[in-house]
């Protein structure tokens, strides 16, 4: 250990030893941004990197304000070695972290070096750590107390951290280094909801949205104080940033296009004409005044903080009292802080054309409501898929097909009542991802926040949803559902339903028919009171627990129809039951079903209801697999005679012509 401690620091020492004075009179944020070339290749850049890897905390960020390409003499080398567990003073703030990210991808575009690509990596995954359950980052993580744990827009931030996050999703040339693509899908998630925490920050005033402040309360997602001259304000600069991030989004939402309609009007309206700042510097070039002056050539600024009301700019020293003037505050804060920018000018100036792009591609929008691609790489009609359904006619008498291209949305859908007759396909099962993370606790709205949590939520009769996956994202958090149906005539096809408690709700007086379909979970992850008839599907249990929690209607001539299916778990699963009633009328029918070792010898669990009972239906009916006992089940369930089976055929459970030839509403799907 001592040998190869020791030999690190003889490399690392080596290395310093390389930096020239071409680089020691530039910064840290210009040597990192420099502009790609040869350089790269040199040893001075590899010896910078090899600094930067020392820098590096084993959580896979950076701490700020670090000048990277200093010599490092033998005791600081040393003093770094043993930083490295350290999670202290690790952030994204002044551009730490994404600057040593940038500076790595550019060396090893040059110089593949696999050190370097596994520190960037270990970059993206401090990232992806970092991020809030509601898509914002903290300025410092781990997190540290006070102001620190704000959703943070300040010195672009979380900016940066989306414009890094954006390049390796989009796969560009921008980063040299590619994350496998399990970590690009973890990637398109944390964008996708740091742009959802982007719009849902946005501050409305007296009910018309605005700009963006320099950090937002991680919880209730309100403009926050940081520093005592930081009050809660709306942010001229930080704001700016935000909206070049998103006119950066092709194919924007309608949502993400009235964000950046709004806030253009409301850079116009509080930009400040007229007027400049003077700036007064002693012999050494250090600024000892600033005033402004009144000049009608001067170009716009914008107040570094304007009130949350009134858009007023104001000023604060280190008392925190606002003033009307920067000349009312003191000398140190009035010279050390920058109190007007020119960056919304930027936003201004690229508005026009961006809008006209968009108004272009708008026009290019296919016609035909009834054939519509969502597409997250900005070829299809749409980029994310609840924009689609909302976009799509109401009560339609045709079909209307809404192809998704692969990739990873992360959306919270609900097909409305009003959005009959329609069909979600997929290109991939496999690679076609609706996914999104609401659960109990998270949705908090009182005893019946289970019914809140949906991912995919279809309260539309006539709906089909074929070639996808639909989950729950949420883990191991209590009830938090993937897909919700409440309706009828409905019918998914070769989807992958994702999740944990309940996984799935098959709900209402309707009928639902689930065909080829994987669904996985821990406890009740089949549940509600629906007649569902589930063809060929594989029903996979996580954990010892309960698969179905059936709540069938008094009146219902069927609960939930298991046939041709394949009942397996993971490997340390040993308990599962076929289903306990969650309402006493519970009817669950398994046939022809595989049932793996891990279904308990009872099958069946009362839920402690002695009554029901009497009132449950449970049965099998030629079952097969190590975990088919039908002499060791309760009492109280059934094994259906071929008589008594027969009833239980698709038409018979699903058909509304029973009696008759007429075509049925789940053929030929």
């Amino acid at each position: 250990m001592f040998k190869s401690k020791f030999l690190l620091i003889v490399v690392f020492f080596a290395f310093s030893s390389i930096l020239q004075g071409q680089v020691l009179n530039k910064s840290w944020r210009d040597i990192a941004n420099k502009k790609e070339d040869a350089w790269f290749s040199s040893n001075e850049a590899k010896a910078i990197a090899e600094n930067v890897l020392l820098y590096q905390r084993n959580i896979g960020g950076w701490p700020k304000n670090i000048q990277m390409q200093l010599p490092l003499s033998e005791t600081k080398i040393n003093e770094l070695i043993g930083l490295k567990t350290s999670t202290k003073n690790v952030t994204t703030d002044n551009g730490a972290t994404y600057l040593e990210m940038l500076f790595l991808s550019k060396v090893y575009r040059q110089q593949p070096d696999e050190k370097f690509k596994n520190a960037f990596l270990k970059g993206v995954d401090y990232l992806l750590e970092a991020q809030y359950e509601n898509g914002g980052w903290p300025q410092f993580y781990p997190l540290k107390k006070g102001y620190y744990t704000h959703i943070t827009y300040n010195d672009d931030s979380m900016v940066n951290i989306l414009f890094i996050l954006k390049n390796i999703k989009d796969k560009t040339a921008y980063f040299s280094i590619k994350p496998s693509d399990e970590i690009i899908q973890k990637v398109e998630i944390a964008f996708q909801k740091g742009i959802n925490c982007i719009l849902k920050t946005q501050y409305k005033q007296n009910g018309i949205l605005t700009s963006w402040c320099a950090q937002h309360d991680e919880k209730t997602l309100l403009p926050a104080k940081a520093r005592a001259y930081e009050l809660p304000s709306l942010s001229g600069a930080e704001s700016s940033n935000i909206v070049l991030l998103l006119m950066s989004i092709e194919n924007p939402s309608a949502e993400i296009i009235n964000a950046i309609d709004a806030a253009v009007a409301w850079f116009e309206k509080v930009k400040i004409t007229g007027l400049r700042e003077e700036r007064f510097y002693d012999n050494n070039g250090k600024i000892i005044d600033k005033k402004m002056v009144a000049d009608e050539n001067a170009s716009a600024i914008w107040a570094r903080f304007m009130d949350l009301e009134n858009n007023n700019p104001f000023f604060c020293d280190r008392d925190g009292i606002k003033k009307a003037t920067l000349a009312e505050i003191g000398e140190e804060r009035r010279n050390g802080y920058a109190w007007y920018k020119t960056d919304p000018q930027k936003v201004l100036d690229t508005y026009p054309n961006w809008k006209k792009n968009i108004a272009s591609e708008t026009n290019k929008k296919v016609e035909n409501s009834f054939k519509v691609t969502v597409a997250k790489d900005g070829s299809g009609d749409y980029t994310n898929i609840q924009e689609a359904i909302n976009n799509s006619k109401s009560f339609p008498y045709e079909r209307i097909t809404i192809f998704i291209k692969n990739g990873t949305y992360y959306e919270k859908i609900k097909i409305h009542e009003w959005n009959a007759n329609i069909t979600l396909v997929g290109e991939s099962k496999e690679k076609t991802i609706i996914t999104f993370d609401d659960y109990f606790d998270k949705i908090n709205l009182g005893r019946n926040s289970t019914f809140f949590t949906p991912t995919l939520l279809v309260e539309a009769n006539n709906v089909v949803l074929k070639n996808l996956t639909i989950e729950n994202s949420s883990g191991e958090v209590g009830q938090a559902i993937a897909l919700s149906v409440s309706s009828d005539e409905i019918a998914v096809i070769n989807c992958k339903i994702l999740g944990n408690q309940d996984t799935l709700y098959a709900s209402g007086k309707g009928k639902q028919y689930y065909k080829d379909c994987y669904i996985e979970g821990t406890t009740d992850f089949i549940f509600g009171s629906a007649t569902a008839f589930f063809d060929n599907c594989q029903i996979h249990s996580k954990k010892d627990s309960y698969i179905t929690a059936a709540s069938t209607l008094i009146e219902s001539e069927f609960g939930y129809v298991f046939k041709d299916c394949k009942i397996t778990a993971d490997q340390n699963v040993s308990k599962v039951y076929l289903g306990r009633p969650w309402r006493i009328y519970a009817q669950t029918v398994f046939i022809n079903c595989d049932l793996g070792k891990h279904v308990f010898t009872d099958g069946w669990h009362n839920w402690g209801k002695l009554e029901a009972e009497k009132t449950t239906f449970y049965a099998e009916y030629k079952n097969v697999g190590n975990g088919f006992h039908p002499k060791e089940r309760v009492k109280w369930s059934h094994q259906l005679n071929d008589d008594e089976a027969k009833k239980y055929t698709l038409k018979n459970v699903l058909g509304r012509f029973k009696n008759n030839a007429k075509k049925e509403w789940y053929e030929n799907l």
